[in-house]
């Protein structure tokens, strides 16, 4: 039963951390307006724009990742009572590979990518770990 409750929690939390992660990315040009005739709602719209980014645009879809990882780390250790560290690497890491599959479909400066793979994804799963771990260890 414990398996099944881990499975649950591991999908419960991708799912939430998805979507929060497409909350930031929906609303981040409310606060950082994009170029000037770019569409950034495709990878093909980013890579006609990319020269026109400068590094303003890149600190929502960070921040997204971040965000959306921290959180989904977070919720699937509430939901799950033993392998609390594993709930929360399992979702980093997920996370991670579709970092690295975004990074490959979506052109980004090379200093963006390592920091959004290196900051973003491991380091947020584990501070939601932390937060949300049960005291009684």
């Amino acid at each position: 039963m414990s398996f099944v409750r881990l499975l649950l929690a591991i999908i419960i939390g991708v799912a939430l951390g998805g979507f929060v992660n497409m909350g930031v990315i929906l609303n981040s040009g409310f606060f950082v307006a994009p170029p000037t005739g770019a569409d950034l709602s495709t990878p093909e719209g980013i890579q006609a724009a990319h020269a026109l980014l400068e590094p303003k645009h890149y600190m929502f879809p960070s921040l997204a990742h971040a965000v959306g990882t921290f959180i989904g780390s977070f919720a699937a250790v509430k939901i799950t009572k033993e392998h609390q560290l594993a709930a929360a690497l399992v979702v980093g890491s997920l996370f991670f590979v579709g970092g690295i599959q975004a990074a490959r479909m979506v052109p980004a400066p090379t200093w963006f990518v390592a920091m959004d793979l290196v900051l973003a994804y491991f380091p947020c799963a584990l501070l939601g770990y932390w937060l949300a771990r049960s005291k009684a260890l």
